[in-house]
């Protein structure tokens, strides 16, 4: 019998490809705290990680039926899920980025990743148990 890794992993592997998106993303904010004009952005988690279950075929999506077919673009956020945030405070150079505000958001985005990463390990974890026969 063999293994379904999507099923087996649940929603763990695609909520650490968003939240390294996620990562990026703030990340890039941090890095334009000082351009003028510069909008901040983010990603909606929420509706990205439903749209990504449902391409990767764990919520009942399309599938390849020829080996020629491109696959959906997996763990790329799409421009529906990546949202300008609003500022709190907006500056005089049209700058929206609150480096507090991001940097928070990347302390809270790191500690989601790091859930996520050892809920993924537990599951490998568990697998390799169960192939070994020690479960």
């Amino acid at each position: 019998m063999a293994i379904s890794f999507s099923n087996a992993l649940g929603v763990h592997e695609a909520a650490l490809q968003l939240r390294t998106k996620r990562a990026e993303v703030i990340a890039s904010n941090l890095a334009n705290v000082d351009t003028p004009n510069y909008k901040a952005r983010d990603i909606d988690f929420k509706s990205a990680l439903k749209n990504q279950l449902a391409m990767s075929g764990n919520a009942g999506s399309m599938k390849a039926t020829n080996s020629r077919h491109f696959g959906a673009a997996q763990g790329v956020v799409s421009a529906a899920d990546l949202k300008y945030r609003t500022p709190l405070q907006p500056s005089v150079d049209g700058n929206t980025v609150d480096e507090q505000s991001e940097m928070s958001r990347f302390a809270k985005n790191t500690m989601d990743f790091q859930a996520s990463f050892q809920f993924l390990n537990g599951k490998f974890k568990g697998l390799s148990k169960a192939i070994k026969g020690e479960i």
